[in-house]
């Protein structure tokens, strides 16, 4: 007898491709209450799989500043101060580094 090795997780492509399945055939009705649970199952263990990943890479990202007449790295911080949208597409910061009006 083998031992089987643990399967390796997909890819974040692959694991989100997944789940566009996984949600079109909900949203299609046509399953039944079992299906509809492991469907939502597998699809929560997907999420939490893709935003471990994109947690990784965030934390992988650095941004160049200019130092002088140097160029040096910095650690990508979520917090910075500029606008880009957070993962629920909203805002995170206005122009002055505030909180956005809502």
């Amino acid at each position: 007898m083998t031992a089987r090795s643990p399967e390796k997780p997909p890819s974040f492509e692959k694991a989100l491709e997944r789940l566009e399945t996984l949600v079109a055939e909900m949203e299609d009705g046509s399953l039944s209450l079992d299906k509809m649970m492991a469907h939502f199952e597998e699809g929560m263990s997907l999420v939490k799989l893709c935003s471990a990943r994109l947690d990784e890479v965030e934390r992988r990202i650095e941004i160049l500043v200019k130092k002088g007449d140097t160029v040096a790295t910095e650690p990508f911080e979520a917090g910075n101060g500029s606008a880009a949208p957070d993962r629920d597409g909203s805002a995170n910061a206005d122009a002055d580094g505030d909180e956005p009006d809502r």
